[in-house]
């Protein structure tokens, strides 16, 4: 009888010890392989990263991180351009195509980031609310993200938003209120036209906009000079 309680007790400890015991760490998938990457498009067209200006010629570029107008007051990309998946740059295409109508266009600012890049935002940004973590990677890694904002087809200048680019403010939020009636109604059509097509803002940040497919598309740290 001892003999059997002492093996119930030596069960339930090892039990409860396993069940304790932290979960390692699920390692991340990084494609750095410029053949891997080719290699996955031809397993699935869609993991293609296109050249959005090619795919949407009257899109509008400011590629921040090409310059040292940034957060990070440096050079981050050799090259401004931006990229994307397939499907969100069909997103976009459906999306521009309607806001032309009303008079609108995109600015776009960032789409795919190599994840290198991210590694480096993540050290040097002041609040790491704004940044992603590398322990999980971007959206932008994925090519599934794109940050931008909406301008007059007429005069090319940016409409009236809460923030500029980039703003560490609490005013950058997407349900932030405190502002003027005319700012949060541009606000408001931008994030609404977005997410019609499948589009949908970050939450603190009004100018970030996730693909809803992203789960679908690998981290990626290809720089743009290859692609």
């Amino acid at each position: 009888m001892k003999f059997n309680l002492l093996i119930f007790f030596l069960i339930i400890s090892v039990s409860g010890f396993a069940q304790n015991k932290p979960l390692a760490a699920k390692k991340l998938v990084i494609v750095s392989s410029y053949n891997q990457y080719l290699a996955s498009i031809k397993t699935n067209p869609n993991n293609e990263l296109v050249e959005i200006k090619k795919a949407i010629p009257n899109i509008k570029l400011d590629i921040r991180y090409a310059t040292k107008n940034n957060f990070m007051q440096q050079v981050m990309y050799k090259q401004a351009r931006a990229f994307a998946r397939k499907p969100v740059v069909e997103s976009l295409k459906k999306i521009q195509k309607e806001l032309n109508k009303k008079g609108y266009g995109l600015k776009i600012f960032d789409g795919y980031r190599p994840y290198v890049v991210t590694v480096e935002f993540y050290k040097k940004a002041s609040d790491k609310n704004f940044v992603a973590n590398p322990a999980k990677g971007s959206k932008h890694n994925r090519g599934c993200a794109v940050d931008l904002t909406l301008i007059n087809l007429k005069t090319g200048k940016e409409i009236p938003m809460p923030t500029p680019y980039d703003s560490f403010l609490a005013a950058a939020a997407a349900k932030y209120e405190k502002v003027s009636p005319e700012v949060k109604k541009n606000r408001d059509f931008l994030i609404a036209i977005m997410g019609k097509y499948q589009m949908n803002v970050l939450d603190n940040e009004w100018w970030h906009y996730d693909f809803s497919g992203w789960k679908k598309y690998d981290l990626m740290d290809i720089p743009f000079e290859k692609l």
